[in-house]
């Protein structure tokens, strides 16, 4: 006992590790997999376009733009008129028709048209499709219309003039878009000067005036001129 040495114990195996408990560290980094939805194709679709043009904008295009198949993309829009109308109804969406049955006619017009200008006047490639674009199913470019609309209406418009009154703004407002888009030297007659001694005084007297902007210069004046034109139609009607 006293002196008997203890027997050596055998070693123990070293216990096995206990699975964690916590959840699995997600990877950095972007998703494997896009997440679609619509303002995410809108604003793909407007980059694209921006970049390579309207023609530029396709189905397999767009897909590549947002690192998706394309059927993954058609799970959300089933056309490229689907893509345009989301399209149309984001850009309608910025215009400002907020004036209209808060503010005199008059101010209202000139509120939305400088409004629809601006917004288009940043996406010029798309002016000759979303002008001829249907706006069935559209819901944001049709509460547009419907405020506008209502606004001729309450001011005591014509009803059977009101759509064409809207027509007439819009196509001016269209060019005056691409207007802003000019370069300075759009009328200058160059070599060819002194065949044209008013054309060329005109745009003279013009550049003498210092406008900082002169497309808004031109703007303005064709607007009031519209506004005006419109509102005595409206007054004549209202007598």
């Amino acid at each position: 006992m006293l002196g008997t040495q203890a027997a050596e114990r055998p070693p123990m195996p070293a216990p096995t590790p206990a699975p964690s408990t916590l959840p699995a560290r997600r990877r950095a980094g972007r998703p494997t997999a896009a997440v679609l939805d619509q303002d995410g194709i809108t604003t793909a679709a407007l980059e694209l376009i921006s970049n390579k043009g309207y023609n530029g904008l396709t189905m397999a295009a767009l897909a590549r733009s947002l690192g998706v198949a394309p059927s993954a993309l058609y799970n959300h829009v089933g056309s490229k008129d689907d893509v345009l109308l989301l399209v149309e109804d984001h850009l309608a969406a910025m215009v400002d028709v907020s004036a209209f049955g808060s503010e005199p006619w008059d101010v209202a017009v000139r509120r939305w048209a400088w409004s629809y200008r601006d917004v288009f006047s940043e996406h010029t490639p798309l002016i000759p499709v979303i002008a001829v674009l249907p706006v069935a199913n559209a819901p944001k470019t049709l509460a547009m219309y419907e405020a506008v609309t209502a606004g001729f209406r309450d001011a005591g418009f014509p009803e059977e003039k009101i759509i064409s009154a809207i027509v007439a703004l819009e196509a001016f407002v269209f060019g005056a878009a691409y207007d802003v888009t000019a370069p300075e030297d759009i009328f200058d007659a160059g070599s060819l000067a002194e065949q044209v001694p008013n054309f060329t005084a005109a745009v003279d007297r013009l550049a003498a005036e210092e406008h900082a902007r002169p497309t808004d210069v031109a703007f303005n004046l064709g607007l009031e001129a519209l506004i005006t034109g419109f509102g005595a139609l409206r007054e004549a009607v209202s007598d």
